[in-house]
């Protein structure tokens, strides 16, 4: 039987639960911080996060279907929590031309200037990143779109939108290439959140 990661004694030895348990410290890290904006300013960390989402996606991807997919909650969740902003004033709903019960969401005057007082939630962490040097970002960035890749191919994560699951996306010997743009990228150049990208058939 596998011992759990959370083992104190087994994790001490195994590299690989070292480095999940790390992972989670710096989740609770960025839950902790979003939850000190929220409490600010008078709202919940999965309607901050609706809002700075819709802040910076186009209209298809500003749906009660999507955002229960991008953050791996059900749809009545979402659904609350959009009524919860509307009924703040902070977003309204457009009807579809499609299908008139159907909608997306936009954000007010309102809505946008709460996004510019709570979007910087994360700084903290960033900060940090700042101090590392280049050649540690760059290989800790490539284990992360990795792991992300990893986890939407075995369920884990619902939504992705980075270059290793777009249908323009190519291994070429060694070089990972964009047919898009037609160039060769570097592991930077990686996207976890591309405007341009359609999913791999």
């Amino acid at each position: 039987m596998n011992k759990s990661i959370f083992n104190i004694t087994s994790q001490q030895t195994d590299l690989d639960s070292k480095i999940v348990i790390g992972l989670e410290r710096i989740s609770e890290a960025f839950r902790a911080l979003l939850w000190d904006h929220a409490k600010a300013i008078g709202l919940s960390p999965i309607q901050i996060q609706i809002l700075i989402f819709v802040a910076y996606h186009t209209e298809h991807l500003c749906t009660v279907s999507h955002l229960a997919q991008e953050f791996n909650v059900t749809k009545p969740t979402i659904s609350d929590a959009v009524k919860a902003l509307e009924k703040k004033g902070l977003i309204f709903k457009n009807k579809t031309v499609a299908d008139s019960r159907s909608y997306y969401i936009s954000l007010t005057q309102k809505g946008k200037k709460h996004v510019s007082e709570t979007e910087n939630f994360a700084n903290p962490i960033q900060q940090q990143l700042e101090k590392f040097d280049e050649a540690q970002k760059e290989s800790l960035f490539n284990v992360i779109t990795l792991l992300i890749h990893k986890l939407n191919k075995s369920g884990v994560l619902s939504v992705q939108r980075t270059c290793y699951a777009c249908k323009f996306y190519e291994k070429r010997e060694k070089h990972d290439y964009c047919n898009l743009i037609n160039v060769d990228l570097k592991n930077s150049d990686i996207r976890l959140d591309c405007p341009e990208f359609e999913k791999k058939l």
